[in-house]
C-alpha cells in the first residue's frame, strides 16, 4: 500500500464533487507527489480556496518541490506572484489576497501570464474572480483538526475532470 494509500480517505460530497481527507501533512506531500507526475498538470490553472492556516501554501510548495523546484518557496502574499522555472515547465503561484484594483490584472501583465503555457497555482481566487479565466480544478481545503484537512476537487474542465480523475486513482 502506498503512501497516497494510506492518507487519503475519499468521500462523495453531497454535490458529487470528491472530497480527500489528507491525516497529515505527509499525506498532503503524497497527494502533490503523485499529482506532478500527472501530465495535464503542465499547463492546468488550479484554484486554491482555504481559511488562513488551511493549507494552500503547504500544498503549493510540496507540489512545486514534486515538480523539481529546489530553494525556498515563500508565499506571494505581497509579491501577488512567484515565478519559477524550470527546464520544461514554467510555473507561477499567484497569492490575491491582497489584489484589490482589478487595473492591477492588466498593469502587472496577468493576462499574459494566463494566456501562456505553464503551471498556474491561484491563492485566494475569489479577490481576482472578476478577471480570472475558469480554474481547471479548484481545491477547497478546509481544517478538520490541527493535522487533518479536507480537499474538495471541482473540475472546471475536461483537463481538471482528467486531474480529478488522477487524485481518484490515486488510492485504487
Amino acid at each position: 500500500m502506498s503512501a497516497v494509500d494510506r492518507h487519503h480517505t475519499i468521500v462523495e460530497s453531497a454535490a458529487t464533487a470528491p472530497v480527500l481527507v489528507w491525516a497529515d501533512e505527509a499525506a498532503t506531500a503524497a497527494f502533490a507527489a503523485y499529482w506532478a507526475k500527472q501530465p495535464e498538470l503542465a499547463h492546468a490553472f488550479i484554484a486554491l480556496h482555504g481559511d488562513l492556516g488551511a493549507g494552500k501554501t503547504t500544498l503549493v510548495r510540496h507540489l512545486l518541490q514534486a515538480l523539481g523546484v529546489t530553494g525556498r518557496i515563500k508565499s506571494p502574499t505581497y509579491a501577488v506572484v512567484e515565478p519559477y522555472e524550470l527546464p520544461a515547465l514554467n510555473i507561477w503561484h499567484f497569492d490575491f489576497y491582497r489584489f484589490n484594483d482589478p487595473r492591477e490584472w492588466e498593469e502587472a501583465g496577468f493576462r499574459d501570464i494566463f494566456a501562456s503555457p505553464g503551471l498556474k497555482l491561484a491563492e485566494w481566487p475569489d479577490k481576482a474572480a472578476n478577471v480570472l479565466p475558469v480554474a481547471d480544478v479548484t481545491l477547497h481545503l478546509r481544517t478538520l483538526d490541527d493535522n487533518r484537512r479536507e480537499v474538495t476537487l471541482s473540475p472546471g474542465t475536461a483537463r481538471g475532470q482528467a486531474l480529478v480523475a488522477s487524485a481518484l486513482e490515486a488510492r485504487a
